[in-house]
């Protein structure tokens, strides 16, 4: 009762020590015109560079040998103040050549929303993706005592109460070495 999925995980995605959750129907793909490079110091925005495509149930979404996409998980998670979560990619999706997340595992205590994976196709061979297929796995670890800064109410965090796949916000950290 302290971890919030919704929907409700069943005992298909209820593994032994983690919960499998499933691919949603909204991914975000990088457009191949403009412009020539991505540069996270810059003033545009990332996003602007990138197009959301809806894909319907039953419908399939096509990621050709090389390609990367945002993804979105159907389930919402919220996490208590005392609890981290990890976020793997599921060893079925990877025999067939997908990446579920380049470096973005980690969720901190207080999260709340949807997780946007970094789909990657390292195969030699297009691979079909269906929404509502199991597609990664989160685990738990407890914290010794809850943090002091839950994500949700961390000043300027960049990915809370996310619903939809999120480009990169990298533009808005602080700092020389942004």
């Amino acid at each position: 009762g302290r971890i919030i999925i919704d929907p409700v995980p069943d005992d298909v995605t209820m593994g032994a020590c983690s919960i499998d959750f499933t691919l949603g129907n909204t991914f975000m793909v990088f457009e191949h015109a403009t412009p020539p490079d991505l540069d996270p110091r810059g003033d545009e925005p990332i996003g602007e560079t990138m197009r959301q495509i809806e894909v319907a149930d039953g419908e399939r979404f096509i990621m050709q040998p090389g390609d990367f996409a945002l993804a979105i998980t159907r389930e919402e998670l919220t996490l208590p103040d005392d609890l981290a979560a990890r976020m793997e990619g599921r060893s079925s999706i990877a025999r067939v050549g997908i990446n579920v997340h380049s470096t973005a595992g980690l969720f901190d205590p207080g999260w709340i929303g949807r997780a946007t994976m970094e789909l990657s196709n390292v195969s030699r061979m297009a691979v079909a993706l269906y929404p509502g297929m199991r597609i990664c796995s989160f685990t738990f670890t407890r914290l010794t005592s809850p943090t002091l800064t839950p994500y949700h109410a961390k000043p300027g965090n960049k990915y809370a109460r996310q619903m939809t796949p999120r480009p990169s916000e990298i533009r808005r950290d602080q700092g020389p070495s942004r």
